[in-house]
């Protein structure tokens, strides 16, 4: 055989050798992602979940594993006051409460949290905080008052959120008193996350201030 012959009958046998490696490199790489999205749930799977919502126990239910905890509120459970506003995580109008062991508690943003990741979990929404006797009289809770006095909303869209968002930090500042002098650091930092869009944020503000000073065991310093 010439040596050019030599040298096509090489190139050929490394050509083959080099697209069966490649073939046999895609195969895995292929496996590989399958057996990754065999692990990913997709919407049109269930998930169990049992979750208490404002004092009531609701399931254990089948729900779907891309529900936004949002929609289960509002159409599963019928409780409609949270509110969905960016529909990303940014504007904060959605969160609801959760509650933990240990007595303290976090706004978690619903818009973007499954319903699965509430399994197990106790929240509150904008809907536990009033309580009602046994004539059917409503009495709204201190922060709730406190935004109607101050007439701390416009359109009210975000308004389920501050209220979440006060509650917690008002719940805070009980277990965790601070000085007076650090009270209007604690609410920029409590609120930081709630976005308003017809700028309500100085009655807002000052609405918590009025409910944190009037709130035994909130400072330190309180007289």
């Amino acid at each position: 055989m010439t040596g050019a012959g030599q040298a096509m009958n090489n190139a050929s046998a490394t050509g083959a050798a080099d697209a069966a490696t490649s073939a046999s490199a895609a195969s895995a790489a292929s496996a590989s992602a399958a057996g990754t999205l065999s692990n990913v749930k997709t919407p049109w799977e269930t998930l169990p979940v049992t979750v208490k919502v404002n004092g009531v126990s609701h399931g254990p239910m089948d729900v779907p594993a891309g529900l936004m905890m949002i929609d289960f509120l509002h159409e599963t459970l019928g409780l409609t006051g949270s509110r969905l506003g960016c529909g990303q995580g940014i504007c904060h109008a959605c969160v609801v409460i959760v509650d933990h062991a240990d007595g303290s508690s976090e706004t978690v943003r619903t818009c973007i949290t499954g319903a699965n990741d509430f399994d197990g979990k106790t929240v509150r929404t904008v809907e536990g905080h009033a309580t009602q006797d046994a004539d059917g009289k409503v009495s709204l809770a201190p922060i709730q008052q406190a935004f109607l006095e101050h007439f701390s909303f416009q359109c009210g869209y975000c308004t389920p959120g501050f209220v979440n968002a006060a509650t917690v930090l008002i719940e805070r500042l009980k277990r965790n008193p601070i000085a007076r002098a650090d009270l209007e650091a604690a609410i920029t930092e409590g609120l930081n996350d709630q976005i308003c869009r017809c700028t309500g944020y100085v009655r807002y503000y000052e609405a918590v201030r009025d409910v944190v000073l009037k709130t035994p065991g909130c400072l330190k310093d309180a007289k």
